[in-house]
């Protein structure tokens, strides 16, 4: 395991489920009452995890109600955020409504954004700004594919990535990472937990020059990329992983609520 800036138990650990463009707003209702029951009755200690969904977004308003009125132990966030506060942007969806819905975090610049959308480093870094200008907590994500890994090495891409995005954070506010080696997301195939170490703990080195040692140590980073139930307890043991953002075992809802107890599998 690679040397850290601090010890990380002062970091609390992020399990965030990306559902992607599934479930409806009543599907959405069904899995988060399901997934806090049975955490709960798991007896699962929730002051030791944090949890948040990514829902799309007509299902937000639904999953805020549900989770303010029954004061669940879940955070939730947005797929996306406009870098635009308001405007003539069709299809867009600006931070100001976000907000208003308590949306704790937002993901940015998932692979998916920029190979599908053409999100660029700038975009992503324009879409941190948004976030922070509305008081939401950023994930911005990145990760390298498999030409950039054979072609660069294992760091080199996601580094580059997280010092263009840091262009547009807000002094002071909290971000958090997520790694996600575009190689493996989707492919059943995870990295390993030395080779997820050796980009977190280079990504934790970029915000020590980026954001000064206390900030470097207060920021969590997660790993992404086919985390199961049967590999998240590898991942969690490391140094400069601090959680995960999970794809499509984040549908699951034993598979999730497994994820999420990892720590009955660290020890062992």
């Amino acid at each position: 395991m690679a040397d850290s800036v601090t010890q990380k138990p002062t970091r609390t650990p992020l399990i965030a489920g990306n559902w992607k463009m599934n479930l409806d707003h009543l599907q959405a209702i069904a899995f988060v009452q399901k997934l806090a029951w049975t955490l709960k009755d798991a007896q699962h200690d929730f002051g030791s995890v944090e949890v948040a969904v990514f829902p799309p977004f007509t299902d937000l308003r639904s999953v805020q109600t549900l989770v303010n009125a029954d004061d669940l132990p879940l955070a939730f966030g947005g797929q996306d955020i406009s870098q635009h506060d308001s405007g003539a942007y069709t299809g867009e969806v600006s931070g100001a409504f976000l907000a208003a819905l308590d949306t704790a975090y937002v993901l940015i610049g998932h692979s998916e954004r920029r190979q599908y959308h053409g999100e660029t480093d700038e975009i992503v870094a324009a879409k941190t700004a948004a976030a922070h200008r509305h008081d939401i907590v950023p994930i911005i994500c990145i990760g390298e594919t498999a030409e950039d890994l054979e072609a660069h090495g294992p760091a080199a891409v996601p580094v580059a990535q997280l010092r263009a995005a840091l262009e547009g954070a807000a002094t002071g506010k909290e971000i958090v990472v997520a790694y996600e080696p575009v190689w493996a997301i989707g492919s059943g195939q995870a990295a390993t937990s030395e080779q997820a170490q050796q980009v977190c703990a280079a990504l934790r080195a970029l915000l020590v020059e980026v954001l000064g040692a206390d900030a470097a140590a207060a920021t969590r980073i997660l790993y992404g990329g086919s985390v199961k139930s049967g590999n998240i307890a590898g991942f969690m043991r490391e140094t400069d992983v601090d959680g995960a953002l999970v794809g499509g075992a984040s549908l699951q809802l034993e598979e999730f609520a497994s994820i999420v107890r990892y720590q009955k599998h660290v020890g062992t």
